[in-house]
């Protein structure tokens, strides 16, 4: 058994790390990871598909797009499905879903049915986001929260770094843009056989009222002498909860935060042909080398926020990540024709201090809603974000090709600015805070 050396009478929420807990983050990290995963891939295999489907603009932007379309979707109702009825159900059902659809994609013979496939895995993948996150908020003790939610935002990248590997590899192997677009069978498999096991979360049990089964659930995972914890009582999901009073400002200030940190990001990617192709990595396999060293800078940022949420605080790492990613924005915008290494440093310094608002866009939503609606409520925050993704690949680059580089660097400066501001009104700490408290409406944060 799972945990049973934990001292007695330790509430639910001052547990232990075990490897139980270890499993849970690495396997419910497997939506982000697949998300950068399904996004990184079909820009590789875009080049090698486009001559044996005849593919045109238009259909390359359709199919680029219909996986974020779908994740939009899938997070706007998956959050609320979860909620309703439960956390493992969708969190197997989801992964076996991604698995057909993969293979599937093995076999198209045109453009519209690889939108049709890339639309429908992009819902399943935007469905498992709230489900995933409940799960790691609902098992995970409060001092270990900001690094689980941080593995969660490193495994989007790591997922993006995967794709870039596999497609390095089947690049120019004879019709391997079919193999790429079915090589997220792999990761699916390993994340269904690692989450086949996880049984469903006792706090989600305890607020449908199924106390019995919550506390056989404690017992199996952690042994005996722990006490669930008394802010879940049996309460009816409503999904309009979300829209009322604190909750409605809690999720604006969420999916504010990040439509600042995602908006920027795609500005400051645009800085990375320039980059990669100073160093000589600017075509072919080299390219995705370069890409692989983008993603890999990004992901890095995530590791010192991990625990500087916990030794700093929420709040003001939070605010001085914003505001230094705003004032690297501002010199790339100012000097848009920077020497080399002053646009290195500065992309550098986005990269890394961007891993702050990246983290707490996940750890947020999950500490600062109850058990009933916390799914649905990850949920809006992740659709909310979607929207300014969508619209980044879009408006980015023809308001970069009409008002030039300085500028769209400005607008991202600007953009974290407002990402500050908000957060200097709004962004509460959370640190060390039990889910009863930061969940409840009551709760301020200062």
């Amino acid at each position: 058994m799972e945990g049973s050396g934990v001292p007695a009478r330790v509430r639910l929420d001052d547990v232990g790390m075990t490897p139980f807990l270890k499993r849970v983050t690495l396997f419910s990290s497997g939506g982000p990871f697949l998300e950068g995963y399904v996004l990184g891939i079909i820009g590789v295999a875009l080049t090698k598909m486009t001559p044996d489907l005849g593919i045109d603009d238009h259909w390359s932007g359709m199919i680029g797009v219909a996986a974020l379309v779908g994740l939009f979707i899938g997070a706007s109702v998956g959050g609320w499905v979860t909620d309703l009825i439960g956390r493992r159900k969708m969190f197997v059902i989801d992964v076996v879903t991604i698995v057909v659809l993969s293979v599937l994609c093995m076999f198209i013979a045109s453009p519209v049915q690889l939108f049709i496939l890339r639309f429908l895995i992009g819902i399943t993948i935007g469905a498992d986001y709230p489900i995933a996150t409940s799960m790691i908020t609902e098992f995970t003790p409060r001092r270990y929260r900001s690094i689980s939610m941080g593995v969660i935002a490193a495994m989007w990248y790591v997922g993006a770094n995967a794709a870039y590997l596999a497609g390095f590899f089947l690049l120019d192997v004879p019709g391997g843009w079919r193999w790429m677009l079915g090589s997220s069978v792999i990761p699916c498999l390993v994340i269904l056989v690692g989450r086949w096991s996880i049984p469903e979360s006792p706090r989600w049990l305890l607020a449908k009222g199924r106390v019995e089964e919550a506390e056989a659930v404690v017992l199996q995972v952690y042994g005996e002498g722990i006490t669930m914890d008394d802010e879940v009582t049996a309460t009816k999901t409503r999904f309009s909860k979300i829209f009322h009073g604190t909750y409605l400002r809690r999720v604006l200030f969420v999916g504010i935060i990040w439509l600042c940190q995602a908006i920027p990001m795609f500005a400051i990617y645009t800085y990375g042909p320039r980059i990669i192709g100073a160093f000589g990595l600017g075509e072919g396999r080299a390219s995705l080398i370069g890409e692989l060293i983008i993603g890999t800078l990004f992901m890095l940022g995530t590791i010192p926020a991990m625990f500087l949420a916990e030794s700093l605080g929420r709040r003001p790492l939070i605010l001085g990540c914003f505001a230094v990613m705003a004032v690297a924005l501002a010199v790339l915008g100012l000097v848009p024709n920077a020497a080399m290494a002053t646009v290195v440093i500065c992309f550098g310094i986005y990269a890394l201090f961007s891993g702050g608002p990246g983290n707490l866009e996940w750890l947020y939503p999950n500490e600062l809603f109850p058990t009933d609606i916390r799914a649905s409520a990850m949920g809006v925050a992740m659709a909310i974000s979607r929207i300014g993704t969508v619209v980044s690949i879009y408006v980015l680059p023809s308001f970069m090709n009409e008002h030039g580089t300085g500028p769209t660097m400005l607008a991202g400066a600007a953009i974290t600015l407002f990402g500050f501001v908000v957060s200097v009104f709004w962004a509460p700490e959370t640190k060390g805070r039990s889910l009863a408290e930061t969940g409840s409406p009551e709760f301020t944060g200062r």
